[in-house]
């Protein structure tokens, strides 16, 4: 192994952590954060120190994240051998190498041994248990020191063990922290035990629902616009980690990849531009929000940005430049030299990146996070204020965005148009109306998420069943008849291939894991899935979900992953073209479909007739001047989900018994085309047997005469 590789996997953390903790001390010293107040100083130890062990805890986090991905989607996987069945003997295995690999490696019935090392996948597991560790610990070491400097009390102090029990009991900042560590200390526990890229999965989604808590604090928590923050700095948190995390976990597997550094580093490419773009996209959100105007930028704050700006640009230029000059020049004499050079200054410069963010996390924005100054009901209730009273225009010029979702559907119209260009740059043909679909999907996925009805659904009923019908509905219908997967199926070329042993998981290969796993079997059955598309909505209204998802924002998106889901499951099943279900005849798609419409009909008149609010402590209480009473609404909102739920399931109708005819046309060309090819061999069996009846009947007939 190169000597320069050798140094690159020994200091890269070292360079990542060292950069980090300077960038953010000078960051906190700069912006004046870690002087000494006069009344309840919690002393330098606590005024220095938690600054730094925060960006070590982000970096350790970041770290574990990604090694995990490497794991599920990025680094080649030896695939079970298939041995040779001729005989099996001392010819059968491969020598032992001068790299140290063990006697014994199966030899493919080629002959050939397979062409991905693999060593490197183990590892990252393993590497993603030990930062996991160090994140548990690093994570009580910032609990401590955040209740230290949020009480202004010092560490040493007698009472100090009491009053932190009544922090991370009572205090929802000590409740969050806490719960990072735990989940900190279970992504460990589960790291160092799966083995598959399905438990890696698992267990860095787990690890993802730690950022998720984490981007709950903050500047994010007390800010004005608290929901877009939020979701800003929740996908800051999320790309930022994958981005840094994967490439400081590379650079320490560098020595275990092997052959397999081209395309893990190809791949790991791709992860990063992706990266860069929901790092570029959440900061200037989280921008916005917090500088107030371009006079923020003027303030001590504003100039740690334009620092944190310019290192961010930096970073990803020398990714770019990584993903042109370098890559292409790995497999070659001085691939490891290459990549050390630009790992290291990529690692330091993310580190710096981190601390700077810190550092800016650690100090009061422009805009003040003092209490609102709206106090009107509706601001109390929802976090916003009262919107103008609803006409047709304002459905289409009211936004108030949901960066997640809106993130969400515009990069599902990039995949799926860069998909559609890869087809018919070989040459192949797709459907115009089905790209055209997709995309009127996605836009009506984001008006509906961050638009009008995202903007009066927290206060109108009315407007929720308008966003939740064509959730449902309308978008399903459109994404299922775009043929998502099918497309994915075609443009996607598989990575697992037998000569080359690679059993890990790309886009293509988790989906069809995903499609042909007992869980999605389960919910893509059409009997299934029409139970959960009408059944999930009288558990989501009469129960506590719905409350849920109005109050918190992890309840609203699992509201609208669930029946944006549910919707697609059940058009893709009567309807759709994309694999997975076994489709019922059509007399049974139809049936299906008029018993899911008949149900919506009797769900419309239940709440048309009823007299009870549903959840009336948050519509009949937003104080709003305009519009109808809060039942009467209510009332509204069941006439809409009558009416709306029966106009796509027309369509959808119609869909369905438009692709029985086609059906039956092309079965009927297909037998007209055997029958001239073979001739009619069930006519001429049917008529050779009303020969044999006639033969038969004719004595009778002739014996009575």
């Amino acid at each position: 192994m190169d000597e320069s590789v050798t140094l690159v996997r020994r200091g890269a953390l070292g360079v990542l952590a060292a950069t980090g903790t300077v960038a953010v001390l000078v960051g906190v010293a700069f912006t004046g954060v870690s002087a000494a107040v006069a009344i309840g100083d919690p002393g330098a130890l606590v005024r220095w120190g938690l600054p730094a062990v925060e960006t070590l805890t982000e970096l350790a986090a970041s770290l574990t994240v990604g090694a995990l991905l490497l794991a599920v989607c990025v680094l080649p996987r030896r695939a079970p051998a298939r041995v040779a069945p001729a005989r099996v003997g001392a010819s059968d295995t491969a020598p032992t190498s001068d790299t140290g690999k063990a006697a014994g490696t199966p030899v493919l019935a080629t002959g050939r041994t397979p062409a991905v090392d693999g060593s490197a996948y183990p590892r990252s597991l393993v590497l993603a248990g030990v930062a996991a560790g160090a994140w548990t610990v690093l994570s009580v070491v910032h609990l401590v020191l955040a209740y230290a400097s949020v009480a202004g009390a010092s560490p040493t102090s007698p009472s100090f063990g009491d009053e932190l029990a009544v922090f991370v009991t009572q205090i929802d900042l000590g409740r969050t922290l806490l719960s990072v560590t735990t989940v900190a200390a279970v992504v460990t526990a589960l790291a160092l035990v799966v083995a598959t890229p399905t438990g890696a999965a698992w267990t860095a989604a787990l690890s993802l629902v730690a950022l998720w808590q984490l981007g709950q604090t903050g500047h994010a928590a007390g800010a004005a616009s608290h929901d877009l923050a939020t979701s800003a700095m929740v996908l800051h948190l999320v790309s930022a980690a994958v981005w840094i995390g994967a490439l400081g976990a590379l650079a320490v597997l560098v020595g275990r990849l092997g052959t397999d550094v081209v395309p893990a580093v190809a791949r790991y490419s791709v992860l990063a531009g992706w990266c860069v773009a929901g790092v570029a996209i959440s900061g200037v959100v989280n921008s916005v929000v917090r500088l107030g105007g371009w006079d923020g930028l003027q303030t001590r704050y504003g100039v740690l940005l334009v620092v944190k700006i310019l290192l961010f640009g930096a970073l990803a230029l020398l990714g770019l430049a990584h993903r042109r000059a370098t890559i292409p020049r790995l497999s070659g004499p001085r691939g490891g030299v290459l990549f050390w050079r630009v790992v290291l200054v990529e690692l330091a410069v993310m580190g710096a990146v981190s601390g700077v963010a810190v550092a800016l996390g650690s100090s009061p924005p422009p805009v003040p996070e003092a209490a609102a100054a709206d106090t009107s009901p509706a601001y109390i209730l929802t976090g916003h204020p009262l919107p103008p009273e609803p006409t047709t225009l304002r459905w289409l010029t009211e936004w108030r965005w949901d960066v997640l979702l809106a993130c969400a559907a515009a990069a599902g119209i990039v995949v799926y148009l860069r998909w559609v260009r890869r087809l018919r740059r070989r040459g192949d043909a797709w459907p115009w109306l089905r790209t055209a679909s997709w995309v009127v999907g996605m836009l009506l996925f984001a008006w509906t998420t961050s638009g009008g009805p995202s903007v009066y659904g927290h206060l109108l009923f009315s407007a929720h069943m308008i966003q939740h019908m064509v959730l449902v509905m309308v978008v399903p219908l459109f994404l299922a008849l775009s043929a998502p997967v099918t497309l994915l199926l075609r443009a996607v070329p598989a990575r697992a291939t037998t000569l080359r042993g690679d059993a890990s998981r790309g886009p293509r290969e988790w989906v069809l894991t995903l499609v042909h796993s007992h869980v999605g079997r389960f919910f893509a059955n059409p009997l299934v899935a029409a139970v959960n598309f009408a059944g999930s909505m009288v558990l989501f209204y009469y129960s506590g979900l719905f409350e849920w998802s109005l109050r918190t924002q992890v309840g609203h998106l699992a509201m609208v992953v669930h029946f944006t889901l549910a919707g697609y499951l059940f058009v893709n099943a009567l309807a759709g073209v994309d694999p997975g279900p076994t489709r019922p005849p059509y007399p049974m798609r139809l049936l299906l479909l008029f018993a899911t419409m008949a149900f919506h009909a009797f769900f419309g008149v239940a709440l048309v007739g009823g007299e009870g609010l549903l959840v009336a402590d948050w519509f009949g209480l937003t104080g709003r001047p305009w519009g109808p009473s809060a039942i009467r609404d209510q009332q509204l909102g069941g006439s809409i989900a009558w009416g709306i739920g029966e106009i796509p399931t027309l369509a959808l109708a119609i869909v369905v018994a438009v692709q029985w005819t086609r059906d039956d046309e092309r079965t009927a060309r297909h037998r007209d085309r055997r029958v001239d090819r073979d001739g009619d061999d069930e006519m001429d069996e049917y008529n050779a047997m009303l020969s044999r009846l006639a033969d038969q009947d004719a004595p009778r007939t002739g014996g009575s005469a």
